[in-house]
């Protein structure tokens, strides 16, 4: 299993114009292929009178589901230049359906790779990517009158503060990459002077917003 990825934060469509041809972009975390074809299908028939509704995605932590469709265009012209996309930003589990309805104007088979290819980019941009990692919850329990030493501390390390309980003890859930789990323990412990009392909690799934650029 991998311990961190990138994938679509979520689901979502952005609409470019480029010659007169309307390109509608949508773009879906999907997990299996059947996922993958019941949203391709979702958006065809939302748009059953469009000219072209091309389709790619890959499915699966290691990328063994890649499919592309040009679904009419010239062969290689769109769903390959999708699919491309996707490949290129390392996009797991991602699924994108661009919806044509044709201006009149031909593109050509460079000016339709170009297009289809930025309606993919400018779609994924609009919905946002996450860096799903897999962490290990550890739980700090604190005296009050360490409260703001650690809270600040914390945040100023950028560490993933998932709740604050307020009780006989402050417990903080905090959540860091498995890899870093015990460096981060004996980090607060030397921070606190071993004024705090640590364990270790459950294994998730967390995402994390990034940049496209990263």
């Amino acid at each position: 299993m991998l311990e961190s990825y990138l994938t679509i934060k979520g689901e979502g469509e952005h609409e470019i114009v480029i010659q007169k041809s309307r390109f509608i972009g949508y773009v879906k975390r999907t997990e299996t292929e059947e996922e993958a074809q019941q949203f391709i299908q979702q958006i065809k028939k939302k748009h059953y009178q469009a000219t072209h509704n091309c389709s790619a995605y890959m499915i699966g932590e290691q990328n063994l589901t890649q499919k592309a469709n040009d679904d009419g265009e010239p062969s290689g012209t769109a769903g390959v230049p999708m699919l491309e996309v996707l490949i290129k930003m390392d996009l797991k589990d991602t699924c994108v359906v661009v919806t044509r309805y044709f201006g009149g104007i031909k593109l050509g088979a460079g000016g339709l790779i170009r297009a289809y290819s930025s309606a993919t980019s400018e779609a994924i941009k609009h919905v946002g990517v996450v860096r799903r990692s897999l962490m290990k919850e550890i739980i700090i329990e604190a005296d009050y009158h360490l409260l703001g030493k650690v809270e600040n501390e914390l945040r100023n390390q950028n560490h993933l503060i998932d709740t604050i309980d307020y009780a006989d003890l402050v417990r903080f859930h905090v959540y860091v990459p498995i890899a870093e789990t015990d460096s981060f323990q004996q980090w607060m412990t030397d921070f606190t002077n071993a004024q705090v009392k640590l364990s270790v909690g459950n294994e998730r799934h967390m995402e994390v917003d990034v940049s496209l650029n990263e």
